[in-house]
């Protein structure tokens, strides 16, 4: 008799992967939203599995469905899942659902404020390429892969991506908590979540729970260029294998990055010292999954990212825009510091979005300090209207430039000012790295393309 597995908020990122891995397990598949986007929206299409009507029906709740999976967007006062508890239905969070399909499989989890997704895409894309399959869980769309969930109860490995995230609406656990790996990367810790993780300590004791959780005999891979991580490594005393690794040898000219191995160049595809230093954690779990280092140097030549991370979205070969998701302060000071390495001789402008309720917590943006020196031109954007729906303290563009520590800094809280200022820039020549998990309040990237290509629409 096949599983009825129903999604609450199935149009997740996370939640239509899963739902669309589950149906092609065989799993009848349903589920419910207020609002679905593309690229979720056309995938879950595609397999029959969107919704008819948008909104939340407690009737079609019934004792008939095997499970309840529960996504982040949805509340804890939800129709739906008021009436699964009512009916004593088996509600499981997301996280928690992965493991259920997993435990019985050797799990590799890549954790860390920065870098997981990198990390993860890395692994997958070199065993794919040497024709190894895994299953996985990633949350960015890898080029060559249509789904990012991966569930075949025929293969023994699983490589999952540990976010220290909430687990679902009523279940505050981090999600990487779940994981239980046999192999886990901690690839850096930098605050992050302060709704949620009040203090540093809290945020860093969420990582030393984490570790707990490693099976005995496991391996620890970890960043030994990351103060935080080599503490909580060295502090641990559980029964794991510890593997040290830092940033390889290497050079760049301009945005030709290259390992230096042997006397001999490996030429990649990603640039930036943080993304080299991704590779590295990338290769030792490679290693435990019994590649070795000559097919993985093969494979990851051609890795060019994943989506939304260092993406290069514009290039006429003397000016370019790239698009990052970065937003917390160790992320946009990576990607700055990845493309200044890179046009050492061109003006960079960065853009920075403050969209998240740590990046406009007044109490919080001591730490973007420094983080955009190294941009020529710094804009930053945030909407006042959102430090109110957060309820945070009122700031303003002189707080701001005070605590990125940049008197230049140039600041909007108007999207249409901003968008305007945008298209009326000359950026002939110049690199324009837009940092964001928002859209700069509606901001047309095509439209800015155009715009820079001399394209009047």
């Amino acid at each position: 008799m096949e599983k009825h597995i129903h999604f609450i908020a199935i149009g997740g990122a996370a939640m239509h992967n899963l739902a669309i891995a589950l149906h092609k397990k065989g799993y009848k598949v349903t589920g419910s939203d207020d609002d679905i986007f593309d690229p979720s929206k056309s995938r879950l299409e595609k397999y029959g599995l969107l919704p008819e009507k948008m909104g939340w029906y407690p009737e079609k709740i019934n004792k008939d469905i095997d499970a309840i999976i529960l996504g982040m967007h949805a509340r804890a006062d939800n129709p739906e899942l008021l009436k699964a508890q009512e009916l004593g239905l088996h509600i499981y969070s997301y996280p928690e659902y992965i493991y259920e399909q997993t435990k019985r499989m050797n799990r590799i989890v890549i954790a860390g404020s920065h870098g997981k997704t990198t990390i993860t895409s890395m692994i997958l894309h070199v065993l794919d390429k040497l024709g190894k399959e895994v299953n996985y869980m990633v949350g960015s769309q890898l080029k060559g892969f249509e789904v990012m969930v991966k569930l075949d109860d025929r293969l023994n490995d699983v490589i999952l991506e540990g976010d220290e995230y909430l687990s679902s609406p009523i279940d505050s656990r981090p999600k990487f908590l779940w994981y239980h790996p046999h192999t886990t990367v901690v690839s850096g810790i930098a605050w992050d979540h302060k709704n949620k993780f009040s203090t540093e300590e809290i945020y860093i004791d969420q990582f030393r729970a984490y570790l707990d959780n490693i099976e005995a005999g496991g391996n620890l891979i970890y960043n030994n260029e990351d103060e935080k991580v080599v503490k909580i490594v060295s502090d641990f005393t559980g029964n794991v294998h510890k593997i040290p690794y830092e940033t390889p040898v290497y050079r760049n000219d301009g945005l030709k990055y290259f390992l230096i191995k042997d006397n001999r160049e490996i030429p990649l595809k990603i640039i930036g010292k943080h993304n080299i230093q991704n590779l590295e954690a990338a290769r030792k779990v490679c290693h435990i999954l019994g590649v070795n280092d000559d097919d993985f140097d093969k494979a990851i030549q051609s890795f060019s990212g994943a989506d939304r991370r260092l993406e290069m979205i514009y290039q006429d070969g003397n000016t370019y825009i790239f698009k990052d998701f970065a937003h917390a302060p160790s992320k946009a000071q990576a990607s700055v510091n990845a493309v200044k390495e890179s046009f050492p001789d061109k003006e960079v402008i960065a853009l920075l979005e403050l969209h998240t309720y740590s990046s406009l917590d007044k109490d919080f943006l001591p730490h973007y300090k420094g983080k955009l020196k190294n941009a020529d031109k710094a804009i930053v954007f945030y909407s006042p209207h959102a430090v109110k729906i957060k309820k945070l303290q009122p700031i303003d563009s002189e707080i701001i430039k005070k605590q990125f520590d940049r008197t230049d800094l140039i600041v909007y809280t108007n999207p249409k000012e901003l968008h305007k200022d945008l298209f009326d820039m000359d950026l002939q020549g110049k690199v324009l790295l837009m940092m964001s998990s928002g859209n700069y309040g509606g901001l047309d990237e095509n439209e800015l393309i155009d715009k820079v290509k001399g394209i009047d629409n």
